[in-house]
């Protein structure tokens, strides 16, 4: 059980130690064609397939709210905006304010990542493939992301959902890492990304 306390954290120590008491935070990259779910040391992509309109939406956040179920901290990707004109884009904001609304209704604190901070804690830099042409830089990138998440985190991404599961992998291990309990060590260059998320006011301890 955990309670939850009007603060924030002021310094995040070391690498957690076996046995210590760990909150379930879990990471939300969210897609219409392709959500990814983590936890410390899992991942997987929720596809709803040929599924449209209502139908999918309703499938997605079912699947979701299933994912969330006992978490202590949610951290959720926010909307590239730079995309913003591209078709879908008002669903897939739909859709973010549906599983937002949902974390809100059940008391679940969440957190909002842009891409850049994800990015950022990852792999030191926003845009870590600049060095690469442009049209590969988007999927360079994902593949530098993805390597992250299984190479520093043990999580294995596989599958069409590949990228999706390791961008829910780094937010995860953000917010375990913004809480103190890192399950790793990530370098201060990387870490800076913590700064600039946007976390909530009520945190998870652990219970007396």
């Amino acid at each position: 059980m955990t309670a939850l306390l009007q603060s924030a954290p002021v310094t995040l120590p070391s690498v957690q130690r076996a046995g210590e008491w760990q909150p379930r935070v879990i990471g939300l990259d969210l897609s219409l064609t392709s959500t990814g779910i983590a936890g410390a040391d899992w991942a997987s992509a929720v596809r709803p397939g040929k599924r449209r309109s209502h139908e999918r939406m309703d499938w997605l956040c079912g699947h979701i709210s299933g994912g969330v179920e006992g978490a202590d901290l949610v951290v959720v990707e926010g909307a590239a905006y730079a995309q913003g004109a591209q078709a879908g884009h008002h669903e897939l904001a739909g859709f973010w304010w549906l599983v937002t609304q949902f974390l809100w209704r059940h008391r679940i604190p969440y957190a909002v990542a842009n891409p850049h901070h994800r990015t950022i804690y990852a792999t030191g830099r926003a845009n870590p493939a600049q060095d690469h042409p442009r049209k590969e830089r988007s999927r360079v990138a994902k593949g530098m992301v993805r390597s992250v998440a299984v190479e520093r985190y043990g999580v294995q991404c596989e599958g069409p959902g590949r990228y999706d599961q390791a961008d829910a992998t780094v937010l995860a291990q953000m917010g375990l890492d913004w809480l103190g309990y890192p399950t790793v060590p990530v370098p201060d260059t990387h870490r800076r990304a913590l700064e600039a998320v946007r976390w909530p006011e009520l945190i998870p301890v652990a219970a007396k």
